[in-house]
């Protein structure tokens, strides 16, 4: 049973069509699929494959936890593949319009956040608890972490919207939980959003920086900057 939980990012938001999104593209072969996947679709690989994917968009990690306790209890005999990502809207709803508060904290200082920081911990353990809990047969976790759309130069005006000096700490805090949390549980394995997205934000064009990719000037983001584009 191949299982989708979280926000837009894993429930396809940004793509063009649903055949598009990452978890779509998981299950089935695109017909102009690039050649090094063709075949490597979980339905051709686990030809008794079963889908369910659940994310929400525009939800945040708070409404995942009570989410994940309605989560089905599933058989002895069936196998979990979880994909997940979380914590991306906490950050960046609601994009500086409504002040900070803990699930839309775009715009926080860090002491505004720390006790939020503790919590997203305490939360994804009980999330990753529950998942393991409702696939008694086994299961594995593939965990996302939070993108950067500033290429790690934190600057959110070049994104349009207002400037929040401490939201590269705030980030990287909030990624902090999610590595942690991968390395101190065996169903649990990070998949890098953040190294793999860097330099295909908004300063894409701008080769003299550290993250510039030589594969050209690519801007992978949705209008909303909240999810990829196809």
């Amino acid at each position: 049973m191949l299982v989708g939980i979280g926000d837009s990012v894993t429930a396809g938001l940004g793509t063009s069509s649903t055949e598009l999104s990452y978890f779509s593209r998981l299950v089935k072969n695109l017909t102009d699929e690039f050649a090094e996947m063709k075949g490597r679709s979980l339905s051709i690989v686990i030809p008794d494959l079963k889908t369910n994917n659940l994310a929400v968009s525009g939800s945040n990690s708070i409404q995942h936890l009570n989410r994940k306790k309605k989560l089905p209890l599933h058989d002895k005999d069936v196998f979990g593949i979880v994909v997940m990502t979380t914590g991306g809207n906490d950050i960046i709803h609601w994009y500086g319009r409504s002040q900070p508060r803990e699930g839309a904290m775009f715009g926080a200082t860090m002491p505004q956040a720390k006790p939020w920081i503790v919590n997203l911990e305490k939360r994804l353990n009980g999330m990753l608890d529950i998942i393991e809990q409702k696939f008694p047969g086994g299961c594995e976790i593939f965990l996302g972490d939070i993108y950067d759309p500033t290429d790690g130069v934190g600057d959110a005006p070049s994104l349009g919207m207002k400037d929040w000096p401490g939201g590269l700490g705030n980030h990287a805090a909030y990624n902090d939980v999610i590595h942690r949390c991968c390395r101190e549980r065996e169903s649990t394995h990070l998949v890098p959003m953040h190294e793999t997205f860097l330099g295909h934000g908004s300063h894409c064009q701008q080769f003299w920086r550290a993250h510039y990719r030589y594969d050209g000037p690519h801007y992978w983001f949705f209008t909303n900057v909240e999810d990829p584009n196809d």
